[in-house]
């Protein structure tokens, strides 16, 4: 997604693996509000202005593990996490009004569980949780699970406007990453546009079979009449390792969107699947897509850019 970075890697099958029934079935959704609660008493006592320290002893310190292995990878340190409060006061002020929409989330969660289950019986459902961060990236993964800066993800209603499908979409799609082993490792020297597309786009597809919607929903529109063209230069930039273009480079806007690999990639994924006559195997088979096989992929999907552009 723009609104974060690429995600953060090295989930390990190990620990999800303990979040997995016997039988395949869901297990229970975990999904936890505590580190955000905690900030916003600190924040409100603070009138909006905690210091550093005040942010180190009352809101790192006694977080989750799952928010400890985000200060690593995100925040950095707490004097950071002030600096952002103050820069962006406007972000942390309104994320609060999202908290609302958690609850129709965590109540929508169990059936997107559930579709993942049905659909991919290896699934592995790690915990979710919500903290608050320096407003510089969405959704992650981490040895702890999915980790949403609820303050970066409230603000982008381009993605829904409805704040608890929203947030179930994003995580549906986080859910999807967290399945693909070629998630859980840094992309390799000369990985492919289209590799690295395929695995947004994968995640895209599933997180739709799952949740009923993709994550970046704003796409739908923003690219309406101009599906030629951004097709067209993709097929061609597919083999590069360029992925700037494409990738990781922001919203955009309605003219000029940006992650538009997202999008590409999720066309190729559900052309894919379309095609496919074991749609079990075609879910593994596009969780699965590594650097050997993607190319593969895509001639089996059947897509072809569209013409007469």
């Amino acid at each position: 997604m723009s609104a974060r970075s690429p995600r953060l890697l090295g989930v390990t099958g190990l620990l999800f693996a303990a979040l997995t029934h016997a039988d395949g079935a869901a297990p229970p959704v975990a999904m936890r509000t505590d580190d955000v609660d905690r900030f916003y008493r600190l924040y409100d006592a603070k009138h909006g202005h905690p210091t550093a320290a005040e942010l180190q002893a009352q809101y790192l310190d006694p977080g989750s593990e799952a928010l400890h292995q985000y200060v690593v990878s995100r925040i950095d340190n707490a004097a950071k996490l002030a600096t952002a409060i103050e820069k962006r006061p406007d972000s942390y002020a309104q994320a609060r009004a999202c908290l609302p929409g958690l609850a129709k989330t965590k109540a929508q969660l169990p059936a997107v569980f559930a579709r993942l289950a049905e659909v991919y019986p290896a699934s592995t459902f790690p915990p979710v949780t919500f903290v608050i961060g320096r407003d510089s990236t969405g959704g992650t993964t981490t040895p702890d699970g999915i980790l949403l800066g609820l303050e970066t993800m409230c603000r982008t209603t381009l993605m829904g406007a409805d704040v608890g499908d929203r947030f179930t979409h994003i995580i549906a799609h986080e859910l999807a990453h967290v399945q693909q082993p070629a998630g859980q490792v840094d992309a390799p020297p000369g990985a492919s546009l289209l590799f690295q597309s395929l695995l947004e786009g994968g995640a895209e597809f599933v997180a739709e079979l799952t949740s009923g919607d993709v994550s970046y929903g704003h796409m739908k529109t923003w690219t309406r009449g101009k599906e030629c063209a951004i097709e067209q230069a993709f097929l061609k930039d597919a083999p590069g390792t360029d992925i700037s273009h494409w990738l990781y480079n922001g919203l955009g806007s309605p003219d000029k969107p940006g992650d538009l690999g997202y999008w590409v990639g999720y066309r190729i994924a559900k052309a894919y699947y379309a095609n496919a006559a074991d749609k079990k195997q075609a879910v593994s088979d596009l969780l699965n897509v590594d650097t050997g096989n993607a190319a593969a992929l895509l001639k089996r999907s059947g897509w072809t850019p569209q013409t007469g552009c």
